[in-house]
């Protein structure tokens, strides 16, 4: 007796119940899904953004918009510091290293940074092509700007004023390309890097011609006129207690932790995660009530069944197997399925989305998503064994004779 093939035939036989149990385990197991995947890459992209960065100085405002728009590049910057309380603070002793950041342009959405050499060491950065930007207008850009806005060496640019749009576009001054980098699997992949002289530039109400800036100009350039943000690595432990303090005492700055400020955020994010996983638990509660029910209504309609294939010499442990495997079988369906859904899913969002900076991508997978499939294999189990058990309560003459 294929046991594996009386199986299938029982649960095509009642088609209907069979689709309707592997749609409710499917929408539960692609739910969960999704928010796997989704937690896993939003977790991923903040720890690699992140990375070696101990505090992010800027404007008073929101210290979760800071680190957002300064590491992130999601959102806007409070505002603008000037540059020369932030040289001072670049060259603090508890200051191992500080990266100026000077923001406020963008073309076609990928955002124009200003900064200096000292961002490239923070990192790690490396050309594929060409070489880092040496003058003013010369600009550096990621992987992903350059397959996705075509871009290539020596072409040229016009920047746009704002983070977003095309609007306002400086047509004064345009950008040479003279690099691209190595694909850094961050954020950097998205960024046009640039001299702070070159955003400079093209904020200036009267467009100077004469020189060009060399990398020496740079710390005259940040001691003039004001920046966005710094990027601070700590030399000891130890300043993680006084430097921000000390900043946030100040008039015109704050000092934001990125630890701090990504738990935060996080923090926030789970309210609607923890929210969805309990609506997908309960689908997924659901689909174990109606296999149970489905199983169960089933076992009183195929007792002479059962019966006749006990006479045929079936085991009763055959026959509760038999039982068992058809809801282990809608539920492995379903979690399939479910996994296929999610994935699916989350790339169509992904493909909707207007932020380049953190795209989600359902064309990957997560270790723990392992455990959704054996989930439902579990649920689909335990849905089972109190139908299955009818098995031993069959009457073999009794049923036989009553159904003849």
């Amino acid at each position: 007796m294929n046991t594996f093939k009386i199986s299938s035939k029982n649960l095509v036989r009642n088609k209907l119940t069979t689709i309707l149990n592997i749609i409710l385990v499917a929408f539960g197991v692609g739910i969960l899904s999704i928010l796997l995947l989704a937690a896993n890459q939003i977790g991923n992209t903040l720890e690699k953004n992140a990375r070696g960065i101990d505090l992010v100085v800027g404007a008073k405002g929101s210290p979760l918009q800071l680190i957002l728009s300064s590491i992130y590049h999601i959102d806007y910057p409070t505002g603008n510091i000037p540059a020369k309380d932030a040289y001072k603070l670049a060259h603090h002793p508890m200051v191992k290293r500080a990266v100026p950041l000077a923001l406020g342009d963008n073309y076609n959405g990928y955002r124009i940074v200003g900064t200096d050499t000292s961002f490239t060491k923070l990192y790690s950065l490396s050309i594929l092509k060409g070489n880092f930007w040496q003058k003013d207008l010369e600009v550096t850009i990621g992987s992903t700007v350059a397959s996705e806005s075509k871009l290539k060496i020596g072409d040229s640019f016009f920047g746009a004023h704002g983070l977003t749009g095309n609007g306002d576009i400086h047509k004064q001054h345009a950008y040479t390309v003279k690099g691209i980098l190595k694909p850094q699997g961050n954020i950097t992949d998205n960024l046009i890097l640039t001299n702070i002289g070159s955003v400079y530039k093209m904020h200036e109400e009267k467009p100077e011609h004469s020189a060009h800036h060399a990398p020496l100009a740079e710390a005259k350039e940040i001691n003039d006129k004001q920046i966005t943000a710094l990027l601070i690595q700590y030399k000891s432990p130890m300043s993680v207690i006084l430097f921000p303090r000390m900043v946030n005492q100040s008039a015109n700055m704050q000092a934001a932790s990125p630890a701090m400020e990504s738990a935060r955020l996080f923090s926030l994010i789970g309210v609607g995660i923890d929210t969805l996983q309990w609506f997908a638990v309960f689908i997924m509660a659901i689909a174990a009530l109606s296999i149970f029910i489905s199983l169960y209504n089933a076992m009183k309609e195929r007792k002479y069944d059962l019966a006749l294939m006990r006479c045929l010499g079936a085991s009763k442990s055959k026959l509760f197997f038999l039982v068992l495997l058809e809801g282990i079988m809608v539920t492995l369906i379903g979690a399939c399925l479910g996994l296929l859904i999610g994935h699916a899913a989350l790339e169509a969002i992904g493909s909707y989305q207007e932020s380049s900076q953190a795209k989600l991508t359902g064309l990957t997978m997560v270790p723990q998503e392992i455990y959704l499939i054996w989930t439902g294999l579990l649920i689909g189990a335990l849905a089972s064994i109190i139908p299955a058990m009818q098995i031993y309560k069959v009457d073999i003459a009794t049923t036989l004779t009553k159904d003849r």
